[in-house]
């Protein structure tokens, strides 16, 4: 009888997951001591309730934990499948109209001899998204929602201030690509490619409402397009394939400005909004709690960003080649002038006149899919921040967050025009490497903390390796923002007493700058609110063992005296 009461107990601790069980009895007693159990009976009826391993999510999550654990019995291609999409989504970034117009400058100035900086800068990329999507599936929160649960009131409204901002920086560039990309296909006015830009974004992100795949669907045909054009202008540029290959894997700074230029290529690389994005989207997954789970997920998670991101190095590669051997090639006075200035307008008449109208209408196809892919995915990015800062609705969401990112971004350009596009692309970048560390260094602190991380914990070479790399943009950042602002302010034709009172503003706000980035990395993280999606103690694994027998054999104790009672006669 024993035996069968256990497996029993057992059929039901799996059917539940984790689960909570409920053992009820009503028994009524007569005179003498006698006992039986029955309902409806007559006097001194006596009710027997237990709960057992208390669990008050476990009713609504164990379907959730029951078809997590049922895609563990799917083959593996099929589990691979199901976990596709967010890298794809999150390598959009590095197609931006910004990135394409580093590209451009970097091929037209130094050829293929900057092209190992994209391949390390890539592979950290790939290290630092790993860590942004297993932070995702370990804690079952993404990065916007641990900040708001971790941090003081002041230092958390502060990186919702500066992920905002962060946000409107990355789309910035996306619209000015996008309303360029109109004037060159289709002549509109460059203010009016910035209104359609705005509506085309809403009406991207309203698919979402079917389902965050098929955002990600999306994602991947605008990255295929983009693909596809730079791949047949690659044809005819048809540069040496061996130049091609000895720039990817030779390091080499010969050029002038060689090394400003590469420090900028790299550094434009690691977006924080991206950070956001990534450990947001694996939350769309069901992923079992299980150790092997879990595993499963950061494995499949991590080889589809290194796919995404590998075609996504191929692309960038093929715009660095690009102007690489056509400006070497060039002849006239017009190329080589656009040569010495490439910029996006730029690009679309120097293939023009190279290859054809046709191939500028592939330039300019491209370019519109690199605008449209990047304020789609900065927008949706935009979203998940609101959300975790603020705790709103997810349909409150949707109408308040376009206001946050899109509406300033679309002024801005609008005021810009399209004459300025080169100078708010720099200024865009500045800001996203000045917000940066606000969103890596949280990112890190919690990889890096066993309360959270718990049996999980990551690799403790690939949390070191992010931090030394991590230390190193920051520190090349913080270089440059002082060289740029001392530059400026020893050029400038300002009086000299408005060049005082601007150094006596913005040295102190340096100075805060730097004190609020060591706050942050020497800050202790001590999260206290318990995970939703796996136990992360840090308590030893055989203490956990030994309080789950305990609670097995409470489980068992309690049916047994319930089989008693049953059984006692009348």
């Amino acid at each position: 009888m024993a035996e069968e009461a256990g497996r029993r107990i057992d059929r039901e601790e799996k059917q539940r997951g984790r689960g909570s069980g409920r053992v009820a009895a009503v028994s009524s007693g007569g005179s003498g001591g006698g006992s039986r159990a029955g309902v409806g009976s007559g006097d001194g009826e006596i009710e027997i309730e237990m709960e057992v391993a208390t669990a008050d999510a476990g009713a609504s999550s164990s379907g959730q934990q029951h078809d997590a654990d049922d895609g563990l019995q799917r083959s593996t291609w099929k589990r691979f499948l199901t976990h596709t999409g967010p890298g794809f989504l999150i390598s959009l970034a590095y197609l931006d109209p910004s990135n394409v117009q580093n590209d451009l400058q970097a091929g037209s100035s130094h050829k293929y001899e900057l092209l190992w900086v994209l391949f390390f800068g890539f592979i950290f990329v790939l290290i630092i998204q790993s860590l942004a999507a297993k932070l995702g599936i370990i804690t079952g929160r993404h990065l916007a929602e641990l900040c708001m649960d971790e941090y003081p009131k002041n230092v958390k409204y502060c990186l919702w201030f500066l992920a905002e901002v962060g946000v409107i920086a990355a789309t910035i560039p996306g619209v000015l690509g996008t309303a360029l990309a109109y004037k060159m296909l289709l002549h509109i006015p460059f203010r009016i490619g910035v209104l359609i830009c705005g509506a085309s974004t809403l009406l991207l992100l309203g698919i979402q409402i079917y389902g965050a795949r098929k955002i990600e669907l999306i994602g991947v045909i605008f990255m295929l397009v983009m693909a596809a054009c730079f791949s047949v202008e690659l044809s005819k540029a048809n540069p040496p394939i061996s130049e091609v290959i000895e720039g990817l894997f030779v390091p080499r700074l010969s050029g002038r400005y060689a090394t400003s230029d590469a420090v900028a290529l790299f550094c434009a690389l690691v977006v924080p909004h991206n950070l956001f994005l990534h450990s947001s989207l694996v939350l769309s997954r069901n992923v079992s709690p299980s150790s092997k789970g879990v595993k499963d997920a950061s494995t499949f998670f991590l080889i589809e960003n290194g796919i995404a991101l590998l075609l996504v190095l191929l692309v960038n590669i093929a715009i660095v080649s690009i102007p690489g051997t056509v400006c070497v090639d060039s002849r006239s006075v017009d190329d080589v002038h656009a040569c010495n200035g490439l910029s996006l307008n730029s690009t679309y008449v120097l293939l023009k006149n190279l290859f054809g109208k046709s191939s500028s209408t592939l330039y300019g196809l491209a370019l519109l899919t690199s605008g449209q892919s990047c304020t789609m995915a900065t927008s949706y990015s935009g979203q998940y921040i609101l959300q975790g800062f603020s705790g709103m609705r997810k349909c409150i969401i949707y109408i308040v967050a376009p206001f946050f990112t899109m509406v300033p971004s679309l002024i801005i350009c609008a005021i810009c025009g399209a004459h300025g596009v080169r100078r708010l692309i720099n200024i865009a970048a500045f800001i996203l490497a000045f917000v940066l560390p606000f969103a890596l260094v949280p990112l890190l602190k919690f990889s890096s903390c066993c309360v959270i991380i718990g049996p999980y914990k990551k690799s403790r070479c690939i949390v070191r390796i992010s931090w030394i790399l991590s230390t190193v943009i920051f520190g090349i950042n913080i270089y440059f923002f002082c060289t740029t602002f001392v530059d400026w302010l020893v050029h400038n034709e300002l009086p000299r007493v408005a060049n005082a009172i601007i150094s006596t503003l913005l040295f102190p706000f340096m100075a805060a700058y730097i004190a609020s980035v060591i706050y942050l990395v020497s800050r202790k993280v001590s999260f206290a609110n318990p995970i939703p999606s796996v136990s992360t103690s840090c308590e030893p694994t055989e203490d956990r063992e030994v309080q789950k027998e305990d609670d097995m054999v409470h489980s068992f104790s309690v049916h047994r005296d319930f089989q008693n009672i049953n059984k006692e006669p009348a």
